[in-house]
């Protein structure tokens, strides 16, 4: 399966989260700290009209995260 990073999932759809890329040093503890880890799933619940910040599903709980960090964060379309 083709990997791509967050911000480019489209709305609803669900992916697995395969690594953190190089990109993400300035803000990687806090990601890490929040539950954004790989191999845990996540859903793209919904994107603000301008399209920055996106909201996501992961591990039970709700998380914004601008398009900026979800670009560096390498995910894996779930297709079921």
């Amino acid at each position: 399966m083709p990997v791509t990073t967050l911000d480019c999932l489209p709305l609803g759809q669900q992916a697995l989260i395969t690594h953190l890329t190089e990109g993400a040093t300035p803000f990687r503890h806090k990601l890490l700290a929040m539950g954004v880890t790989p191999g845990c799933t996540l859903q793209v619940v919904r994107v603000a009209p301008l399209g920055d910040p996106m909201e996501i599903e992961i591990r039970g709980f709700h998380l914004c995260l601008r398009r900026s960090e979800a670009a560096t964060i390498a995910v894996e379309a779930c297709h079921s």
